[in-house]
């Protein structure tokens, strides 16, 4: 698949309906996501016999991290959906705050992805596919040399961008969704928007490259809207964040736009998360 048969926004399927559904339905957990390293149930949010699946993430379930001390989990994951929504390119699914039968949480619309598609795989090392870009070599556990890769499209580039702006330290291979139109969904953004750096990916195949003019010209407008006071956008973040988080995550943005280039490993964070996947 090329980058032009990406689609920009995934398709939407009532939204307003969907919204309120997972803002006021009744959540009913039908069981836990495993393994997480904070409890994560799968549920539905029910309103008048319209249904939706979700995932839940009560705050009283996140395991406290030394270098998140402010906020929580789940601030962050709405805060990183407010974002994508704000670039326009639809990558975290629709993600709120609101209370649920553990207490108040991240509620998430659930995404089924395309089995039959692999976004990041891990190949033999030299059988790079045509249309994919090399990340690391590696041994596996029998002992085979492998290489990890990624697919060279626009919709995970531009979830390569979205991480560097939101300082995305755990984006797994197990993280992307991919949807049967092309479309790239991204979940589990509890550890962003950390105010040092911390990017660590999977989607370096970029790195060091030119910054996309059509995702620049995304950034861009961002950026805009961020210098604008009382920005609903940054009511949003101010409510989801610390004050020099968001100070942080502006810089970020002003960052990328000043280089024109993809971000590389820094060197002083690892740059993969493990498990990669």
């Amino acid at each position: 698949m090329t980058s032009a048969d990406q689609p920009a926004t995934p398709p939407e399927q009532a939204p307003a309906l969907l919204d309120g559904v997972l803002s006021g339905g009744d959540i009913e957990i039908k069981g836990r996501v495993l393994p997480a390293s904070n409890i994560t149930f799968f549920g539905e949010a029910t309103v008048d016999g319209t249904s939706v699946r979700c995932v839940y993430k009560p705050i009283a379930g996140e395991r406290p991290l030394w270098d998140f001390p402010d906020g929580t989990l789940a601030a962050r994951e709405v805060a990183a959906y407010v974002v994508s929504e704000a670039l326009g390119w639809g990558i975290v699914p629709r993600t709120l705050m609101r209370e649920g039968p553990a207490g108040v949480g991240m509620v998430q619309e659930w995404r089924d992805p395309d089995e039959s598609q692999d976004p990041v795989d891990i190949v033999k090392v030299d059988a790079i596919p045509p249309g994919y870009l090399h990340v690391l070599d590696a041994i596996d556990g029998d002992g085979t040399q492998v290489s990890l890769v990624h697919e060279d499209t626009a919709a995970l580039r531009r979830m390569a961008v979205f991480d560097a702006i939101v300082n995305n330290a755990d984006r797994k291979g197990g993280h992307v969704l991919a949807m049967s139109d092309g479309h790239r969904f991204g979940v589990d953004h509890g550890v962003c928007f950390h105010v040092d750096d911390k990017l660590r990916t999977i989607l370096w195949g970029w790195a060091g490259s030119s910054l996309h003019p059509d995702d620049a010209a995304a950034v861009a407008g961002l950026a805009e809207v961020l210098e604008s006071p009382g920005a609903q956008i940054l009511e949003r973040l101010d409510e989801l964040l610390a004050p020099h988080e968001v100070d942080a995550f502006r810089a970020r943005a002003d960052r990328l736009l000043g280089g024109q280039r993809m971000p590389v490993p820094s060197g002083e964070w690892p740059a993969i998360p493990w498990p990669a996947f």
